[in-house]
């Protein structure tokens, strides 16, 4: 009988050491991280309640318990718990991401908005916020939008969006230069991205549809404000006759290759600008006509890019492989807008 006894207490322990992992809130946490991630929202929620019942107050839990019930388009407890994690102190940028997403899922453009300037208010170099506000004021036909990003990128260069969303909006306008800089500072941040490839046709456009729409690309710019725009156009109208064979590939990247050259000579010590250091760079490393190609060449001609890629294996491959283990990103004070 003791010894029956024995085998009953050591199974006791036994069953209870192995339960007590499952019933630790970080146990708990990524276990419903794990439901998260395969798309089972109603598993999550189930986990994390359990999990927020003993860790009431840990941040991190309700704010992803407020994203499952955000994706499971559950939006009144979503509104709940968006609330709450608004009161807390330690509010983070992700708690007014969250709140922008669920008050535009419940179409209440006000509140969104309070939530986004009380946000920015607490976090004013927030890249994030700045785009997402400004998206919102997009939504809703009010231009102004385009001041956000640009705070965006003034304060949080290294944030992509803001980028993004700024090229979209002059590629609608009738600039010329920013939405060639911004977009293809975004298609070096977002490189394997969607996004990156839409914006890569959209900067070969920018390009024939804009910059050399004119013979003379200063024509229409006498009230442009920018030093940096009017020395940009200025450079770029130097290499304005080689459009004259037409704006092929080879032309685009004679013209850009010349306009580094150039810019170095006479703008760069005035106004720095990692984008071009970045040009300057790949032409110091024979790399510059493989980055043109990577740049353009898909979208003008695919057919060309391949056959391209297939006779230049030994540029396209370094290219490549330099590539692979870079990370754009814009520093501070390099706003010159």
């Amino acid at each position: 009988m003791k010894h029956l006894f024995s085998i009953l207490v050591a199974a006791f322990f036994a069953i209870s050491s192995f339960a007590q992992p499952g019933d630790d809130p970080k146990t708990l946490h990524e276990n419903a991280k794990t439901f998260m991630r395969s798309g089972d929202f109603d598993n999550a929620i189930i986990v994390l309640v359990r999990a927020l019942n003993q860790d009431k107050k840990n941040l991190e839990m309700q704010k992803d318990l407020v994203m499952c019930y955000y994706l499971k388009r559950d939006y009144t407890r979503a509104l709940e718990g968006t609330e709450s994690l608004l009161d807390r102190n330690d509010a983070d940028v992700v708690c007014y991401q969250l709140a922008g997403n669920v008050y535009k899922a419940l179409e209440q453009p006000k509140e969104c908005e309070k939530a986004y300037k009380k946000g920015l208010k607490k976090f004013p170099k927030s890249g994030p916020l700045y785009s997402e506000y400004g998206e919102l004021l997009w939504s809703l036909k009010d231009y102004s939008a385009i001041e956000q990003w640009q705070k965006g990128m003034q304060n949080d260069p290294g944030y992509s969006g803001n980028y993004y969303n700024a090229a979209l909006f002059y590629f609608f306008t009738k600039d010329k230069v920013w939405s060639l800089i911004y977009g293809e500072i975004f298609i070096n941040m977002e490189s394997l991205s969607d996004r990156g490839a839409a914006m890569k046709q959209l900067l070969l456009q920018g390009y024939k549809e804009k910059l050399f729409a004119e013979a003379d690309l200063l024509k229409g710019e006498e009230k442009n404000k920018s030093e940096f725009a009017k020395a940009f156009l200025q450079g770029m109208n130097k290499q304005s006759s080689l459009a004259n064979k037409g704006l092929t590939l080879e032309t685009i990247t004679m013209i850009r290759s010349r306009f580094i050259l150039d810019w170095f000579t006479s703008n760069a010590a005035k106004f720095p600008f990692k984008l071009f250091d970045f040009h300057q760079q790949l032409l110091k490393e024979g790399m510059f006509d493989a980055y043109n190609q990577w740049l353009f060449g898909p979208v003008d001609n695919l057919a060309a890019y391949d056959n391209w890629t297939k006779t230049h294996t030994e540029q396209f491959t370094a290219f490549t492989n330099f590539q692979k283990n870079r990370i754009f990103k814009m520093p501070v004070g390099q706003y010159y807008q």
